[in-house]
């Protein structure tokens, strides 16, 4: 249950950073530097002078690379965030650890001639009544 959990909220994370991605971070760095990355395409059949959809509608392969570039880059910030996501997960279950361990008992005293357990400030054994 908890993966078809992750999974689903992952699928809407996805959609989430994908139009981050494209709304917001591609502009953003076409116009820092001064290129729009979805514009970017090649027509195969070499003719340079038709736009993307002129192409399209004409029924000639295009390679839209720019496409790519922005899938890739929407890729490595769903992993990054992925990644910072398990780093915290895994700090805090490290943490909680370290809290739920009990500090390490203390070895009791025993008595050296009946070998019962005795009090630390015990300076008789109240078992044996021998002088410690």
């Amino acid at each position: 249950m908890d993966m078809a959990v992750g999974v689903v909220i992952a699928t809407a994370f996805g959609k989430i950073v994908s139009s981050v991605v494209n709304d917001i971070i591609m502009p953003l760095v076409g116009l820092i530097v001064g290129v729009d990355f979805g514009s970017w395409y090649v027509v195969l059949n070499g003719d340079t002078s038709l736009s993307y959809d002129a192409a399209i509608e004409a029924g000639y392969s295009v390679l839209h690379y720019g496409n790519l570039i922005s899938v890739i880059i929407d890729f490595l910030i769903i992993a990054f965030f992925i990644f910072l996501v398990v780093r915290t997960i895994n700090k805090a279950s490290e943490r909680l650890k370290k809290q739920e361990e009990p500090a390490p008992l203390k070895e009791p005293r025993l008595c050296p001639y009946c070998y019962s357990e005795i009090n630390e400030k015990a300076t008789r054994c109240p078992h044996c009544t021998s002088e410690l």
